[in-house]
């Protein structure tokens, strides 16, 4: 008898046992991916430049792509596309329509996208509110220069001749009326009370253009970014009134005044940021949160940046959303007064 209950009190235990291993494997399933389902990314994921190969966007997200990777920040394959057309309003508009939902295309922008949200011909009626920002990644600072010979050498004598004799002076810059370089002169100069629908802009192709302008006695000042100048100012070929950032900058431009060191109200950052679509899912967009703010503190990204003159200027996807919100009324008051905004 004392067999018996022995062997049954073994089988008892043995059917307790395979009841808790059965348990246990059942959770460790559930956790392992069967009802959570794969993480994201599970696929190659594209980006895209809304501009032409060889671009500013293009230059931009081929250097993230590559840091990103070669850092094993992230592993999963990552190409780059571009769709060029109408400073990227053709792009957008596909993506806001066609790719709302589609957490595997990511694009990169700049100021641009406001702008011809805003303008009447930037014929665009999408904007940033019709995507999901998720960080900024760097920027270039706007500066107003004149030539070494200037009798300008200050931005205060500058702004009081042209208050004065409003169509005396001749800006050049490298881009479209009411576009970024444009906006870079105007938004400072409306502030300190110049009539900006008076002011003489002349447009070029690009900002190596602008700089021959200015260089060759065309163009009487130059609105234009820090990288572009930066080497023609440590030749001693200009002189730079101001630069619109939030503090001075290093280097070669240690001495140049900021915009409101000179009580001058102007935050018009030329920011370069990676937008999601519309509905991206929070999955996706933590993702690329927590991967783009590991990046950027990375060693290897400080040196891309360094290398091709860029500024550090990250914001994560709330503060980037007030950046948009700040500059998209900036750039609506000044292209209204030059009766350009839509």
């Amino acid at each position: 008898m004392g067999r018996k209950g022995f062997s049954l009190r073994n089988i008892l235990m043995l059917m307790v046992m395979v009841v808790l291993v059965a348990g246990c494997g059942s959770n460790t399933s559930g956790n392992s991916g069967t009802s959570e389902g794969p993480k994201y990314p599970e696929k190659p994921v594209t980006f895209v430049a809304p501009s032409g190969a060889g671009g500013a966007f293009d230059t931009a997200l081929r250097s993230f792509t590559k840091v990103i990777a070669d850092t094993k920040i992230v592993e999963q394959q990552m190409t780059v596309e571009v769709k060029p057309g109408g400073g990227g309003s053709v792009f957008l508009a596909e993506y806001a329509t066609q790719d709302v939902n589609n957490d595997y295309k990511l694009f990169l922008t700049s100021p641009t996208m406001l702008i011809n949200n805003i303008k009447k011909d930037g014929n665009s009626p999408y904007g940033y509110k019709d995507t999901t920002p998720i960080a900024t990644l760097f920027q270039d600072y706007g500066v107003i220069a004149v030539s070494a010979d200037s009798e300008f050498d200050d931005l205060k004598s500058l702004f009081d001749h042209m208050k004065a004799n409003p169509t005396d002076l001749s800006v050049a810059g490298g881009s479209a009326p009411g576009a970024v370089d444009h906006l870079s002169f105007l938004i400072p100069a409306t502030d300190y009370g110049l009539d900006g629908a008076k002011i003489k802009y002349v447009p070029y192709d690009g900002k190596a253009e602008s700089m021959t302008a200015l260089l060759g006695g065309n163009a009487d000042v130059l609105t234009s970014v820090a990288s572009s100048v930066s080497e023609f100012l440590e030749a001693g070929k200009i002189k730079v009134l101001a630069v619109d950032a939030p503090e001075r900058l290093p280097g070669i431009f240690a001495d140049v005044p900021t915009m409101k060191e000179l009580g001058i109200n102007s935050d018009f950052a030329i920011w370069r940021g990676i937008f999601g679509p519309k509905n991206m899912s929070e999955e996706a967009k933590a993702f690329w949160g927590e991967k783009i703010a590991e990046l950027v503190e990375h060693d290897a990204w400080m040196e891309e940046l360094k290398a091709k003159g860029w500024e550090h200027f990250y914001n994560d996807s709330e503060a980037f959303m007030e950046i948009l919100e700040k500059q998209e009324a900036s750039i609506r008051l000044v292209l209204e007064q030059l009766d350009m905004a839509n």
